[in-house]
């Protein structure tokens, strides 16, 4: 028998349409029946790949009695985080609050009649069981509490939602600093693990707004502070090389799982997250033009050709998760016995193979092997004293046999909803990889990239141009979050840098105002529209977790679009966001990734140049030249000699054109253009010039 949950789109949400609960989707009807009947709310968060979420759900809510319980004397209503991360921020921030700290999913929440929380944890076991309470046991406190203890819960509840309604800002005048970077660096300089890479101890989760940050201060680091430019570095490629190298990656199919449980990067929990893979896909293309290094681009290329050949729909959209558990066993799917791999590969091979990918008879996870490197494949053909290119080529295809027979295993489940944020991330990880990458397919990263973004704009856009959160299987739904917004409009303006299509820097500003319109606080931007239903609280964070900050990105957002279209009000919006999070930045550098990124494209000298040439590939020759001299994050406008295109940047180029029938290249920095560089060579010399500037910090507003 089916509950209400058959008729939901959210896979997670159908994971449960067979539960003997009583379940409700979060809706009026649920909430209402709560205040009618005056019963108090059992709300459950969690999403599709969640293993803990799996385990709750065989355990306790496919149990009779439990459930029994749960229908007769509570109103049960089961949320998908990735559909409603409002819901879920608001009652996770609540529940850590009770609790002194300590999330997770599942989420467990008690709330009252006006959805209040009173009670709350993550899993619970059904019965007691090594000294944690069952859940059934809960549920009777809880009870007892909501009936014969009423006044003190709803005092505690009222206060839970005070709190939740604070907000941590500064007065508006405060300055913001280059002395913010000093304190990040120290800070992150002494959390990392230099032996292992990462921040912290186990488990280690993937910071890839951090080491974002680190990369791009290295470039430019003052002479002479410390730890210095080296030092900063060395966490970067420490942190990406041992994830790359770990468990944590999956060395047939490309990608990376959610997180490692040990300090190694070895066993990972095997989920692999959309947000997760675009994001490390970035950094792994930026790393690899930095440094040039073989190593970087080989990831980046298989982390992009997983998500093009397992986590992209027809249409365009890019999937959200794929599960940690197949057959009911949590990383089933990947990982290998040794004598499996001899059958396959022939003990020749077999046996190079397992000395390479760390393969032996007594497994490192369960009695069974997570493929791992302990050195690069180059540095093993050099100690073996064989020719690396040969070596190379009999591992990848190595590889490839394994992947083929893995591929015929019962496969983990896929959440195949397509999020607007979390393609974002994706379409950005496809264009930085179309203009960084020297594999030979850059053209499809960005047709996927466009092919992405056009989906988002036709199918998951309202007639009044608001977007739509969430789609799968032709139905788009749900109100749109800061994320949705803030993400979209800096993909479209790193579409703009992989194509010089300046149509995509009109839809970036147009989702720009609605953001403004509809988002926009006092200092930030709340992460509910102004005409979104009306909850327990309003949230406005300034914080990354597992994504960037919606703040912060919506910052970035402005201040590239400031740049490019000349609002100087926007870049105002943006300061107004980063003196607002002065406190976070000062008190939790290693919650602040993102915004850090954004400070410090608001501090840097503002530099716009602006292209003339006769077609596209004298741009792609310029992007070289940006790209070979670290200048990638200038604000560039090309625009092919003759081409009459209506955009928003038309005012920005008037009074310019191509000149003497040669490329043409005007340099305008702080708002004043200099003499424009006609033809190669006085175009090479200028980014040279711009290339050997120590970047100055203290342009603080």
């Amino acid at each position: 028998m089916t509950n209400r949950l058959s008729s939901e789109s959210s896979p997670y949400l159908l994971q449960h349409a067979e539960n003997p609960v009583d379940w409700y989707p979060w809706s009026a009807e649920a909430l209402n029946r709560s205040k009618t009947e005056d019963k108090p709310i059992f709300l459950s968060i969690g999403y599709s790949a969640c293993h803990w979420c799996h385990v709750m759900e065989h355990e306790s809510f496919e149990d009779q009695e439990i459930a029994e319980v749960l229908n007769e004397h509570f109103i049960c209503i089961k949320v998908d985080r990735e559909e409603r991360p409002d819901l879920d921020q608001i009652y996770m921030n609540a529940v850590m609050a009770i609790r002194g700290g300590g999330g997770g999913w599942p989420l467990s929440v008690f709330l009252t009649p006006s959805q209040e929380v009173f009670f709350g944890g993550t899993y619970w076991p059904p019965r007691s069981r090594m000294n944690m309470p069952g859940f059934d046991h809960v549920l009777n406190s809880v009870l007892d509490a909501f009936r014969n203890r009423r006044e003190q819960v709803e005092s505690q509840s009222r206060q839970v939602s005070e709190w939740l309604n604070e907000v941590d800002l500064v007065d508006d005048k405060t300055q913001i600093s280059s002395d913010l970077f000093l304190t990040a660096v120290d800070t992150l300089h002494s959390n990392f693990d230099f032996e292992n890479g990462g921040f912290g101890g186990a488990p280690k989760f993937p910071h890839p707004m951090d080491l974002e940050l680190l990369m791009r201060l290295s470039r430019r680091w003052p002479t002479g502070c410390r730890p210095g430019r080296n030092s900063i570095m060395e966490m970067v490629e420490v942190n990406l090389k041992k994830m790359a190298k770990g468990g944590i990656f999956d060395h047939l199919a490309g990608g990376f799982a959610r997180y490692s449980v040990d300090e190694y990067w070895l066993v990972p929990h095997f989920e692999k997250m959309l947000y997760d893979n675009a994001l490390l896909a970035s950094i792994y293309v930026e790393m690899y033009q930095e440094t040039d290094d073989a190593f970087y681009g080989n990831v980046a290329t298989q982390t992009l050709g997983y998500l093009l050949r397992e986590m992209t729909d027809v249409q365009g959209g890019f999937y959200s998760t794929v599960d940690a558990d197949s057959e009911g066993v949590e990383g089933k799917f990947y990982v290998w016995d040794r004598q499996e791999v001899l059958d396959i590969l022939g003990p020749e091979t077999g046996e190079l193979f397992c000395q390479v990918y760390h393969v032996s008879e007594a497994g490192n996870f369960e009695g069974r092997n997570i493929l791992n490197l302990t050195k690069t494949v180059d540095e093993f053909a050099e100690g073996l004293g064989l020719e690396q290119d040969a070596f190379e080529k009999q591992m990848r295809l190595a590889c490839r046999k394994l992947r083929e027979v893995r591929s015929h295993r019962v496969p983990p489940g896929l959440d195949d909803k397509v999020l607007v944020s979390w393609n974002a991330l994706a379409i950005s990880a496809m264009a930085r990889g179309a203009v960084g990458l020297k594999d030979g397919r850059n053209e499809e990263y960005l047709t996927a990239a466009e092919k992405a973004a056009a989906f988002i704009l036709q199918e998951l856009t309202d007639e009044q141009g608001r977007l739509l959160h969430t789609w799968r299987k032709g139905e788009a739904k749900l109100a749109a979050y800061l994320d949705d917004y803030a993400y979209l409009i800096v993909a479209l303006l790193d579409l703009y840098r992989a194509s010089f299509d300046e149509t995509w820097i009109d839809h970036a500003s147009d989702l720009a105002e609605v953001m403004i319109c509809h988002f926009q606080g006092e200092y930030g931007f709340f992460f509910t529209a102004d005409d979104h239903e009306s909850l327990i609280a309003r949230s406005q964070s300034f914080q990354d977790s597992s994504v960037p900050s919606g703040n912060a990105m919506a910052a970035l957002a402005l201040e590239r679009l400031a740049r490019l279209l000349g609002k100087p009000e926007w870049n105002e919006m943006a300061v107004s966001i980063l003196r607002g999070a002065i406190p976070l930045m000062k008190r939790s550098p290693l919650a602040s990734g993102q915004m850090l990124v954004a400070l410090q494209w608001v501090l840097e000298p503002s530099v716009e140049l602006i292209f003339f040439a006769e077609n596209q590939s004298e741009f792609k020759r310029l992007e070289e030249h940006l790209q070979a001299r670290k200048l990638d994050s200038l604000s560039v406008i090309c625009r092919q000699a003759g081409c009459h295109t209506s955009s928003l940047v038309d005012h920005v180029l008037q009074g310019k054109e191509m000149l003497k029938g040669e490329p043409t290249l005007f340099v305008c920095q702080n708002h004043t253009c200099q003499a424009p560089s006609i033809g190669w060579n006085a175009i090479e010399r200028v980014l040279v010039d711009l290339g050997n500037q120590e970047l100055n910090f203290e342009r603080a507003p």
